[in-house]
């Protein structure tokens, strides 16, 4: 069969079809772009095989292929490390496609005239300054690849740790971008202790995140034993394992570390540890203690923060039945609920707030309004793919239509709400997973069409 492959273009090819579709002499090509006669006429006979980047973009303003093409077509016969260099910098600045970048980069490292590990630091450093982490991103997964493939581990380390460090912020594949993290200490003796300390607390606040509160603890921990220049992220790890010593009921060793952690000398300090006290009494449920803390601190707390006191608050309301007080809070709603939630953990919160509403609406006879909370907060914990709060969430509210008599209006509505939260977390789940997390909610929520189309009737 014959080879009827395309043959690759060069510059030359692009500069004579140029020519020939518009009719310019050589002569009208040097006034378009300030490039010589003798040097157009080489290039596009091939003598000059590898112009120079300046002459490639003089020509790039005036051919009418994509700068991407000239670019490609440029990059194949390239090797100077320096050339290269500054073509991935244009590619940056450019904002090009990622194929592009990523092809650049691997010429740039491949270039015979260049040390592997001088070109690995170079493209590092390009990599590390470049602040459009959607570009800076490929540029890390390629040093991690190419590193691999060669055998230097420095690099990797270097690469996962910074790959990490951009996706850990996805709130929607938490999990995911732990496990990349997890993967990280094969390779932790290669990171300077610097890099170390940074890898570890970043760790211990993300374990704490997906609620993993004996791993934030051993992170934290291993952080802490590097001995490394005190920061404000030593201060928020430290506070992350105290709430994790809280969460797992170990309360003689929070308030054991709560003294250290008050020695801190950062802004968030006080009110973090003020706050975390309360909530300790109010988890020994010492509620007469605990509330007029919380009140105190309700006051206090910066307007981003209520949210967390006002849940504990809900909390102890509930389990006291003090609906008087539930409805006081409620009020001041627009008051409590943060308005740019950046955190996962403030997500969460938004959850358990509507959780808690939801539950003194039902309790108080206001089914719909209470129904309509908890879907409120079903959205919230979808926007961090929190599915053991979705599915607790997703079968009380369940319980409560199975006792209203699955009124159809409702019973919909949550299966929108639950088909669009599972459309955003399959997207990005293997079948294998798929197949868990469907099992996992509708085990709990039997409710087919035959169901659906009876309630209707009735």
């Amino acid at each position: 069969m014959a080879n009827n492959q395309i043959p690759r273009r060069t510059i030359g090819d692009l500069l004579s079809l140029y020519r020939r579709q518009n009719n310019l002499s050589f002569a009208q090509v040097e006034a378009q772009t300030g490039v010589t006669k003798g040097a157009l006429y080489k290039i596009e006979s091939g003598e000059t095989k590898r112009p120079e980047y300046k002459t490639v973009k003089a020509l790039a303003a005036i051919l009418p292929q994509p700068f991407e093409e000239i670019i490609e077509c440029y990059v194949e016969g390239e090797q100077r490390p320096d050339t290269l260099y500054e073509v991935l910098q244009d590619v940056i600045q450019r904002g090009s496609s990622i194929p592009l970048l990523e092809k650049v980069a691997v010429k740039f490292l491949q270039s015979p005239q260049a040390d592997t590990y001088t070109a690995l630091e170079r493209l590092y450093h390009l990599a590390d300054t470049t602040t459009n982490t959607e570009l800076s991103l490929p540029l890390f997964n390629t040093i991690v690849k190419y590193a691999r493939e060669h055998g230097i581990p420095q690099y990797i380390a270097k690469g996962l740790l910074k790959k990490y460090l951009i996706e850990r912020y996805d709130l929607k594949r938490l999990d995911d971008s732990f496990r990349l993290g997890q993967e990280i200490m094969h390779y932790i003796d290669f990171l300077t202790p610097d890099e170390q300390t940074i890898y570890y607390f970043r760790m211990a606040l993300h374990a704490y995140t997906i609620q993993k509160y004996k791993r934030c603890i051993e992170y934290c921990e291993a952080g802490l034993a590097l001995n490394t220049a005190e920061s404000e992220l030593t201060a928020r790890a430290y506070l992350a394992m105290i709430n994790s010593y809280s969460r797992l009921g170990e309360y003689d060793a929070v308030e054991l570390r709560l003294c250290v952690f008050e020695r801190f000398d950062y802004e968030f300090v006080a009110e973090a540890a003020k706050l975390t006290r309360a909530i300790v009494k109010s988890r020994k449920k010492e509620y007469d203690v605990a509330v007029p803390m919380l009140k105190e601190c309700l006051q206090e707390i910066s307007p981003d923060s209520r949210i967390h006191v006002v849940n504990e608050l809900l909390d102890i309301y509930l389990q006291t039945n003090n609906h008087h007080e539930i409805a006081e809070l409620l009020r001041k709603e627009k008051e409590i609920l943060p308005e740019n939630p950046q955190t996962p953990y403030k997500h969460q919160s938004i959850g358990r707030y509507y959780r808690y509403k939801g539950e003194f609406q039902i309790q108080t006879g206001s089914l719909d309004e209470g129904i309509g909370s908890y879907i409120d907060g079903l959205f919230a914990y979808g926007e961090v793919n929190a599915y053991d709060e979705i599915t607790e969430s997703f079968i009380l509210s369940q319980f409560y239509l199975l006792e209203k008599y699955m009124d159809y209006h409702d019973l919909t509505k949550m299966k929108d709400l639950y088909d669009r939260i599972m459309k955003k977390q399959l997207s990005r789940a293997s079948v294998t997973n798929e197949k868990t997390i469907r099992e996992n909610l509708m085990h709990h929520n039997n409710v087919d069409s035959r169901e659906v189309t009876r309630s209707r009737i009735e």
